[in-house]
């Protein structure tokens, strides 16, 4: 049975999750440091957030996310998958019953639920003490959540078929990790760039997923005024577009350079 196999290959992941202390590291501490150090930031003034429709709390909490699936599910999950194919272990489970889509997913299961549930708690604490609204729309929200989590899956795929070896990744997922930190809105306010660069950087991968999320969770994405319910659905068709092409592109790219063994 499908369900059985994948719960299998993810509670190995996860033993060997637990066993590679840098992976852990990365994963459970550096989301929570990388907001804490720009939340001093924010109380100091020295991020731009006077022109946002967002607090600092906001803006770093909901930013939180974007950290999360940046670091727990597309570096990590780079690791990951070249790790396990320099092994041979995505030959080896090929030549048995598991699809594909099986292999990948079973591979990715650690690293999803980890970052769920960091979101799970990063929504609970801001709600409850740190005076962040309750979601306005929580459907929005956990729909930006898990379309974010497949395209990071998608990207680290992509990723692990420009790496060589498991060192080598910390490299070749700096690009996309800084480019997103800077131009998705993590760190700083699109509404704040000039327009032309604002533009271009909505077009970026992780971008319609941070502002889906802070659609659902505030009702703003911090240009205007915060909306209601009914007012985030038609606020975010437009990310989801743009989110909907970055998966259909992830899916051709994984299809067409995905390696599930080693370089001969």
């Amino acid at each position: 049975m499908a369900v059985s196999r994948l719960v299998a290959m993810g509670r190995a992941e996860l033993l060997l999750f637990g066993r590679n202390t840098m992976v852990a590291f990365t994963a459970l501490v550096l989301p929570a440091l990388f907001v804490w150090m720009f939340y001093g930031m924010a109380e100091s003034g020295s991020l731009p957030l006077s022109e946002s429709a967002l607090g600092s709390g906001e803006f770093l909490l909901t930013g939180m996310i974007g950290f999360v699936l940046l670091l727990v599910v597309y570096q990590n999950m780079t690791s990951v998958l070249v790790g396990r194919r320099e092994e041979l272990v995505l030959k080896r489970l090929r030549t048995g019953e598991l699809t594909d889509p099986e292999i990948l997913t079973g591979t990715a299961l650690p690293s999803v639920a980890l970052a769920l549930a960091q979101t799970v708690l990063a929504v609970g604490v801001g709600a409850a003490l740190l005076d962040v609204r309750f979601p306005v729309n929580p459907v929005l929200l956990v729909v930006a959540v898990l379309l974010g989590t497949l395209l990071c899956v998608l990207l680290a795929a992509l990723s692990s078929a420009f790496t060589r070896t498991v060192e080598m990744a910390q490299i070749t997922t700096l690009p996309v990790f800084m480019v997103c930190m800077v131009g998705s809105g993590l760190t700083v306010p699109l509404d704040v760039l000039p327009e032309t660069a604002a533009q271009v950087c909505r077009l970026l991968p992780l971008t319609p997923v941070v502002e889906l999320a802070r659609l659902g969770w505030l009702g703003t994405t911090g240009e205007s005024a915060p909306v209601g319910f009914g007012g985030t659905i038609v606020a975010a068709w437009p990310h989801l577009l743009v989110l909907a092409a970055w998966l259909l592109l992830g899916l051709l790219a994984f299809r067409r350079w995905f390696r599930w063994e080693p370089r001969g």
